[in-house]
């Protein structure tokens, strides 16, 4: 028997359009899941926005409140996809009305916002997920399990990159993702999150770090009407920049293995260009998110001139079965969101945490502060 769970999504932009799809996809790619998402309510402050939601999506109810969704009894778990400077208040709230929450990192603006919600799951006993996808992909899982069975020796390094565009026109809108009452950090919870986040799944904590920051476009102009995405503005005054674009930090781990973060919003020439090397005493192991489904792998004992070979994954990898039935058979973004959907619904209807958690969520706004107070001090600083 398939028990029914009320889900509501609050913040109807690009990501809550992403998890709605991902709770409508969950039934096709996890039939013998317990629970089936059913789509309550979607709470938008954008006039028209929720309304629109439920007449693609059919969520049976609109709201501009995201309150109404705490105390509606129907809804059991709730999808927190509004701005970052909402996180903290909308995460406690409906943990504390008992609902579980899957909430997009890096959940809220600094490490005591992340603690302040994993703190009301944990009090409220429900679940609670967060959205660090990349880390979802059957190659990401695939590369953890080499790297940990020891098959390309004791780690010695990590490179680890995420460039993108979205935010390298000089037009591009001053919304709430630059400013830091509103967005917190720059590239840092953007991209470096997932980065942060990646390091310590496949290599375990970080224990210290030293980075540097910069601003490339100080100014961008206010836009004039409700924005979704990167939207571009022109006429608008013109306002500051107020966080990173870029960031460079140099990763020192607890298990003495040593690595390299950089992440840029403003790459002109780079979409998505997100990836890792991690090299070891005995080979290598590459990924490129851009090529998703396949791994570059090296090991053996020649070292100098040792081959790298093209892996492609396959039903065996991660959660790659419930989509494709053959290697190379290719997935997508959107994919990796219906795997932490079901990952978050299974967390439910098992009681147990699946997939990132609050916790991880804690763990990487701890790396994302140290790397504020290493670009503000010019210092090595130590993680937590």
């Amino acid at each position: 028997m398939v028990d029914s769970l009320g889900v509501a999504v609050v913040g109807f932009g690009w990501m809550g359009r992403v998890h709605t799809q991902a709770y409508a996809r969950v039934p096709h790619h996890f039939p013998r899941l317990g629970l089936r998402p059913r789509l309550v309510s979607v709470a938008e402050e954008v006039p028209g926005r929720a309304e629109e939601a439920a007449a693609q999506f059919g969520f049976a109810s609109t709201t501009r409140d995201w309150r109404e969704v705490a105390r509606d009894p129907r809804v059991q778990a709730v999808s927190i996809t509004a701005p970052n400077f909402l996180h903290r208040e909308i995460g406690v709230a409906m943990a504390e009305a008992g609902k579980h929450i899957w909430i997009e990192k890096p959940v809220g603006l600094s490490t005591a916002d992340a603690q302040a919600v994993a703190g009301a799951v944990a009090g409220a006993g429900v679940q609670g997920a967060v959205g660090f996808n990349y880390r979802n992909a059957p190659a990401v899982e695939a590369a953890r399990e080499l790297i940990s069975s020891g098959a390309i020796g004791t780690v010695t390094h990590v490179r680890l990159r995420l460039f993108s565009d979205y935010a390298a026109h000089p037009e591009s809108a001053l919304t709430w993702r630059y400013e830091k009452q509103r967005g917190g950090s720059g590239v840092l919870g953007d991209l470096a999150s997932h980065g942060a986040d990646l390091a310590r799944f496949l290599l375990g904590d970080i224990a210290s770090l030293t980075a540097d920051t910069a601003v490339f476009i100080p100014e961008r102009a206010r836009p004039t009407a409700a924005t979704a995405g990167h939207t571009r503005a022109t006429g608008g005054e013109l306002g500051p920049v107020e966080n990173e674009d870029y960031v460079n930090c140099l990763l020192r781990f607890a298990s003495g293995a040593r690595g390299v973060l950089e992440a840029c919003r403003v790459s002109v020439g780079e979409q998505n260009n997100y990836g890792f090397e991690v090299h070891g005493t005995e080979g290598a192991v590459f990924w490129d998110f851009r090529r998703m489904n396949e791994m570059g792998v090296s090991r053996g004992t020649t070292y100098q001139d040792q081959p790298v070979s093209t892996v492609y994954v396959g039903p065996g990898d991660g959660e790659y079965g419930a989509f494709q039935p053959g290697a190379a058979n290719a997935m997508g973004y959107d994919d990796l969101k219906v795997i932490e959907a079901h990952r978050f619904l299974r967390s439910i209807a098992e009681g147990r945490p699946q997939g990132a958690t609050l916790a991880d969520a804690v763990h990487g706004a701890a790396v994302l502060e140290a790397m504020v107070r290493s670009a503000e001090s010019g210092a090595w600083v130590s993680v937590g």
